[in-house]
């Protein structure tokens, strides 16, 4: 159960689906993994649900692919028998719960109140569908649950896009976002996935907010990157701020006092979420050098270095 919510929570962004023609379920489903969003909440609204979750297993294996808006323990036993790998229901209904439990299915039941999460708790459950978000209270909402409730993590549906889509996650008690405005109902009809791919990379692009940090570079001495820096701090009227290995012309420049990482010195990317963005990237194939990994007090990976260089420069991710 644990390892199947872990995956969620990298990935951040959990596709709510309505299928109504089952020839676009595997076409949708690589639309979303193309975009970076390999998961996908199948919901039960629709008689296809469960022949679009078959589909997608068998042609998408890699695919992580959950069951949403399940109402009855039925509808557990056939997305199960499908391939689900998670449950999703708008409510808290006991006997899906104690259902899942039983077969050691994870499961997400709606909560929106201290009484519903209080409920969950008793059943063991540290992470629940909080719903419907924005009409009971948003993120808001999900902070004061958090005081009395600290060890519960939400996933909320319901309201959210691009506008606030951060706002969420930038909570440590969200585990990751639910929606469906990557998945717009006319595109998905019109089979207009190559659209969907682009809204896909537009929502990682937007959570894992990539900007240049600073660029660092390579000086053959201690002398010499005094001067490159006096020189960049000259120019454009930065303070200079001296460590035991560089030297800093404002916040963007770092000047190295010996060869450091790259032929010519180091870019640092910042973004917002360390660990997602470094799996986004290896499923594009990128490899990092986990020997160069540094965490914070928290567990949470503050810096870590990608393996080999770009144009000369080593790159490492940095968290903001």
């Amino acid at each position: 159960m644990k390892e199947v919510l872990n995956k969620i929570s990298l990935i951040g962004i959990v596709p709510v689906i309505k299928i109504n023609d089952i020839t676009q379920a595997v076409p949708l489903a690589k639309a979303l993994c193309k975009g970076g969003i390999p998961v996908a909440e199948i919901t039960f609204r629709t008689e296809q649900a469960e022949e679009a979750i078959k589909r997608i297993k068998e042609e998408v294996p890699d695919m992580l692919v959950g069951a949403g808006t399940v109402l009855t323990v039925e509808q557990v036993e056939q997305a199960v028998k499908a391939g689900a790998e998670f449950i999703v229901s708008p409510g808290f209904n006991p006997r899906i719960v104690e259902y899942c439990l039983k077969k050691d299915i994870p499961v997400a039941p709606g909560c929106s109140t201290p009484s519903d999460v209080e409920r969950a708790m008793e059943y063991g459950l540290d992470v629940v569908k909080f719903f419907p978000a924005e009409a009971a209270g948003g993120i808001k909402m999900i902070k004061a649950l958090s005081g009395p409730y600290g060890n519960m993590k939400f996933m909320p549906t319901g309201g959210i896009d691009l506008n606030n889509l951060n706002d969420y996650l930038s909570c440590s008690k969200v585990l990751a976002c639910g929606g469906s405005w990557m998945v717009p109902e006319d595109m998905v009809t019109s089979g207009e996935f190559y659209k969907i791919t682009e809204l896909c990379v537009k929502a990682m692009e937007k959570m894992l907010g990539f900007q240049l940090a600073h660029i660092g570079i390579n000086s053959e001495n201690e002398e010499a990157a005094r001067k490159t820096a006096s020189g960049f701090s000259s120019l454009f009227n930065l303070s200079m701020v001296e460590g035991n290995s560089s030297i800093f012309s404002g916040d963007m420049i770092e000047i190295m006092k010996t060869p450091f990482r790259g032929q010519h010195g180091h870019i640092a990317i910042k973004t917002n979420y360390p660990e997602r963005a470094i799996r986004y990237l290896a499923e594009k194939g990128i490899e990092f050098d986990t020997a160069t990994e540094k965490r914070d007090g928290k567990g949470k990976v503050k810096s870590i270095y990608l393996k080999g260089e770009t144009g000369g420069f080593a790159i490492h991710l940095l968290s903001v």
